[in-house]
């Protein structure tokens, strides 16, 4: 039976990388005051998360101002995550958010984003014939809000566009297909 870790109160979710840009890997941890657990994502995974994030907190409460980039705890990760699904608790103002492991099922999967769950309808959602390890947490407007700056932080930290193409500039050099 695969992993299940249901954090209902938690007190860490963040992300961070490891590594320079252009080589980085990128990480989300979440844990509560027993455990904490590290989760490999990509980029574009991260980066999506933050904008949804963005438009569910505009809907809820105004967390605190003030709020900091929340650094990595240093751990392995424990898996790679596939499906991320994004729901609202209205009655608690809470986050939902549950990651799974990313499983191949033998042909070209691709890392899904369910952005708009309505998990709080359903507590059961994301639980049912688990075929690879889950996590599901309940994070206030303040983790989800540092969160999304986290977010920020480390994308403004990464590799800088070229300006004719948009790619990303390699200290090495750039092959532009704009001058070709």
């Amino acid at each position: 039976m695969p992993d299940l870790h249901d954090f209902r109160n938690a007190t860490r979710f963040t992300t961070g990388t490891i590594g320079e840009p252009g080589a980085r890997m990128f990480f989300v941890q979440v844990g509560d005051e027993e455990s904490v657990i590290t989760l490999k994502l990509e980029k574009q995974q991260v980066k999506a998360l933050a904008q949804f994030l963005r438009t569910v907190l505009d809907d809820m409460p105004s967390p605190q101002d003030g709020l900091t980039p929340v650094p990595l705890i240093e751990a392995e990760p424990a898996w790679v995550v596939g499906q991320i699904a994004v729901g609202v608790d209205e009655a608690d103002s809470e986050v939902v958010i549950v990651l799974e492991e990313l499983v191949p099922d033998g042909e070209d999967s691709e890392a899904d984003i369910d952005l708009g769950s309505q998990i709080d309808d359903d507590p059961t959602l994301g639980w049912d014939e688990p075929t690879g390890a889950k996590v599901r947490a309940h994070i206030s407007v303040e983790l989800a809000a540092a969160f999304v700056e986290t977010s920020d932080s480390l994308m403004a930290s990464g590799r800088p566009p070229c300006s004719l193409c948009g790619q990303p500039l390699d200290p090495s050099g750039h092959a532009c297909p704009r001058l070709n």
